[in-house]
């Protein structure tokens, strides 16, 4: 990308964006670009991060297993559902990511946790997430047992109106109280080793991307 066209799209993504500033943004432009491997956009055709793209960054750099979370994070990140992650998706994204306010961050998770979509958490999504978030331990008992009983430990202590399922009201609540409750059903945002490192990295020099 030429520099007057990488100038022009950096003023334009930091004017929406809240958590970077200018030279940020413009060394995750340059990332973007370099992880997509072209240069520019072309008119009519989709350039972005695909689904296995995306999961492998998430994999890579910020440590997540879980394909079930990542997924949904990928979903987070791709607004407009059109199976890619573009430039402008990818920025918006990391800012909240990376460097979210707490009100963001409880929304952002909750929409990753919430797998239907329907505003609320219910029993069978926070065992389908704590199945696959636990580590399997080799034991006589059925595990299954262990995780419903996780489940139900969760909503005595999540569950304010006392309706069997979490509202983003409910999940809010207990949040505040305890902000390691945060991520309860799986790790859908960067440990802060993880984003450290990829910020030194990233806002560093934009032309020096080899371990990525």
């Amino acid at each position: 990308m030429n520099r007057k066209k990488l100038q022009k799209l950096t003023d334009t993504l930091t004017k929406g964006c809240k958590h970077f500033n200018k030279f940020e943004v413009n060394c995750l432009i340059t990332l973007f670009y370099n992880l997509v491997g072209v240069e520019t956009e072309r008119p009519g055709v989709v350039i972005g991060l695909d689904r296995n793209a995306f999961r492998n960054i998430l994999h890579v750099t910020f440590g997540m297993t879980d394909d079930m979370i990542m997924d949904r994070v990928f979903r987070g990140f791709d607004r407009d559902n059109d199976g890619c992650v573009n430039v402008s998706e990818w920025i918006h994204g990391l800012s909240l990511f990376l460097r979210g306010t707490l009100d963001e961050k409880m929304k952002y998770c909750f929409e990753v946790f919430d797998l239907n979509g329907d505003g609320f958490i219910s029993k069978e999504e926070m065992f389908h997430m704590l199945k696959n978030s636990l580590l399997k331990q080799p034991s006589e008992e059925d595990p299954d047992e262990g995780i419903k009983d996780l489940v139900e430990i969760t909503l005595k202590k999540m569950d304010h109106d006392h309706d069997g399922k979490l509202s983003f009201s409910d999940y809010e609540t207990t949040v505040r109280e305890e902000t390691l409750l945060l991520e309860a059903f799986g790790p859908c945002l960067p440990d802060p080793k993880s984003q450290m490192e990829f910020e030194a990295q990233v806002f560093k020099d934009p032309n020096d991307f080899n371990d990525f």
